[in-house]
């Protein structure tokens, strides 16, 4: 593919950049999060339109924002991915944040982790939804490095270039919108791209005030994770089939599942 390169069987490592972070101001803005989808491209579907019946009653122009892990362990990442990548509904914009699943995909195609770490991910479920079969692809290419090759020149180039450009956090006035979290002892213009995509117990156990409201995903429950300073919306949508919905507007939360 275009920006990845093989050179003697092994790919070239690229060099991992720093991803966008994100500010707006959406106190006037209806904003509805969305918690890890993994593949679930039916919930997706299912959660836009409850989010359409509810913000009919609502003014103006509306914000979705997608917290991350849109592939891997569910059965359609790329249907998922490509319907993100499409316009959002009408009176809608869409922001896509990164989570450690599209980041671990990119580590992979760059060269940064193995085919067998990349699997353990869950992501033999993504690979069907390319419509390739990582049972029986490793019989194909016995080689490691021609199995990568293939797999990197597979993958639609629009759907890596889409992963590549998904910001890592969105901040608002009230509201920090992240995939994992933050570290709670570093302020918000020192926060690394790992901790914000892979942080658990730090942030989650941790006992210094956060700054803001946190609203995250990455962390499986049976439900929505409601504290006083962060709100966990990830409730295991590839498994448990609910997919969680937060609408902040006003000052106020308001959660949904599918």
């Amino acid at each position: 593919m275009g920006d990845t390169l093989a050179r003697n069987g092994e790919a070239s490592k690229m060099a991992r950049q720093s991803r966008p972070r994100l500010t707006l101001d959406i106190a006037a803005i209806p904003t509805y999060a969305i918690g890890d989808i993994h593949g679930r491209y039916d919930l997706l579907a299912k959660a836009e339109e409850a989010i359409l019946r509810d913000a009919a009653r609502l003014p103006g122009r509306k914000l979705i924002v997608t917290l991350g892990d849109y592939i891997d362990r569910g059965p359609a990442s790329a249907q998922v991915i490509a319907h993100l990548m499409a316009p959002p509904p009408e009176d809608f914009d869409r922001i896509c944040l990164a989570g450690n699943h599209e980041i671990a995909m990119l580590d992979y195609i760059d060269g940064w982790i193995s085919y067998d770490e990349w699997m353990r991910m869950g992501s033999a479920e993504s690979l069907k939804s390319y419509g390739l079969d990582p049972e029986h692809l490793p019989l194909v290419f016995p080689s490691g490095a021609k199995l990568d090759a293939f797999i990197r020149q597979s993958l639609p180039h629009t759907h890596i270039d889409f992963m590549r450009a998904m910001p890592v956090m969105l901040e608002t006035q009230s509201v920090i919108f992240v995939h994992a979290g933050i570290n709670p002892k570093l302020p918000l213009g020192e926060q690394t791209d790992e901790d914000l995509v892979m942080i658990r117990q730090r942030f989650l156990e941790s006992r210094v005030p956060l700054p803001k409201l946190v609203v995250h995903g990455h962390t499986p429950n049976d439900a929505p994770d409601i504290r006083s300073r962060r709100l966990n919306l990830d409730t295991r949508a590839y498994r448990s089939g609910k997919l969680t919905v937060a609408r902040l507007w006003q000052g106020e939360v308001h959660l949904f599942s599918t």
